[in-house]
């Protein structure tokens, strides 16, 4: 059984992908931020889940360590964070803070898991990135949040030219509005019809780990819908 590390799991986002995930017959190792949730997938028996503050290097390399011996196919890197602010009303916290959850979550489990994937000969890296971190018309409003978010594609770039002959391909998907419980409570005049279910996400990282999709390399995938 192939195992899937997955953060964020207890999120609007990451609970539509462990569970389809699970449905597709992986062994998930599942993280998440609050030891309220650490008994969400109870219910789900190949799934283990552990509180990790994916923020905290150290954290990260315990839990790694714990599973030193696992096989990991792939990391669907899904903690991150919003705000808005443009430049004027951006200050050094607030780009530490999205810095933080948008880009150190995801570098905390690449540094180590690259070291891995190396070693296994093989390995797939899944990321969320962000509209307003492609389109600065976007971005203006959300100046912190986009420039985090511009990191991850860079990363995902370091990833790929680091990985070419060696297996190791880094995706990211790029939604618009993702349909989740939060969002429609945020904005409740919005027509989320428009936006893109967290489910339809979900299906597309099972794609993306299944033998078609572990052959496409350097995928930036845009998933827009009439958002």
């Amino acid at each position: 059984m192939n195992t899937l590390l997955i953060t964020g799991a207890s999120g609007g986002l990451g609970q539509d992908v462990v569970t389809h995930l699970h449905e597709q017959g992986y062994h998930i190792l599942a993280t998440v931020g609050s030891g309220r949730h650490v008994n969400l997938f109870d219910t789900l028996p190949n799934v283990e889940t552990k509180e990790v503050n994916v923020v905290d290097e150290t954290s990260v390399n315990t839990f790694l360590n714990e599973h030193e011996s696992d096989s990991i196919q792939a990391a669907i890197l899904l903690v991150g964070g919003f705000a808005m602010g443009t430049i004027q009303e951006t200050d050094t916290a607030l780009l530490q803070s999205m810095f933080d959850v948008n880009f150190l979550s995801v570098f905390n489990l690449v540094k180590p898991l690259m070291a891995k994937f190396e070693k296994q000969g093989k390995g797939q890296f899944v990321f969320i990135g962000a509209r307003p971190a492609l389109h600065a018309n976007e971005g203006k409003n959300v100046v912190a949040y986009a420039l985090s978010k511009t990191l991850v594609f860079e990363l995902a770039d370091i990833i790929n030219a680091q990985g070419k002959s060696k297996n190791i391909t880094a995706t990211v998907i790029v939604p618009s509005t993702i349909d989740t419980p939060t969002n429609r409570t945020a904005m409740p005049d919005a027509d989320p019809s428009r936006w893109v279910p967290a489910s339809n996400i979900a299906e597309l990282i099972g794609f993306l780990l299944n033998d078609t999709g572990q052959m496409m390399r350097e995928t930036v995938i845009k998933l827009y819908n009439r958002a």
